[in-house]
């Protein structure tokens, strides 16, 4: 399996922006669909955005399109969500996560997580 260790989480005001990254070791990166997701307090883990093998397609949350998107540098093996317009609702813990042959959308489909990074969106 590949591990994964996120960085660049933070406290920014409401309208302000972030930029995520995932830096994934182990196996073949390109064997990995990729993704983000993010648990607020008390709530599930819910998809967030997600990246195919080849970085060719992008999904997104109807709630995060038009405001973040998902990078991935195969050569690097990292992956990033840049997070522009943030919310005081966009507040959570983010995990990269990491999808065997196939972009995880849903918790089930993950086999690896990362150990999560903290953003805090003020109003």
């Amino acid at each position: 399996q590949v591990q994964l260790v996120e960085s660049g989480g933070g406290l920014v005001q409401a309208g302000g922006s972030l930029r995520l990254s995932c830096a994934a070791s182990g196996r073949d990166f390109r064997d990995y669909g990729m993704a983000w997701f993010r648990q607020a307090p008390g709530k599930e883990h819910n998809f967030v955005a997600g990246i195919s093998r080849s970085g060719v397609r992008t999904y997104y949350a109807d709630s995060v399109k038009g405001r973040f998107t998902i990078y991935r540098d195969n050569g690097r093996g990292t992956i990033s969500l840049q997070m522009n317009s943030l919310k005081p609702e966009d507040t959570a813990v983010y995990y990269c996560a990491a999808g065997f042959k196939q972009t995880p959308t849903a918790t089930g489909s993950v086999d690896t997580w990362g150990q999560g990074t903290q953003v805090t969106v003020s109003s």
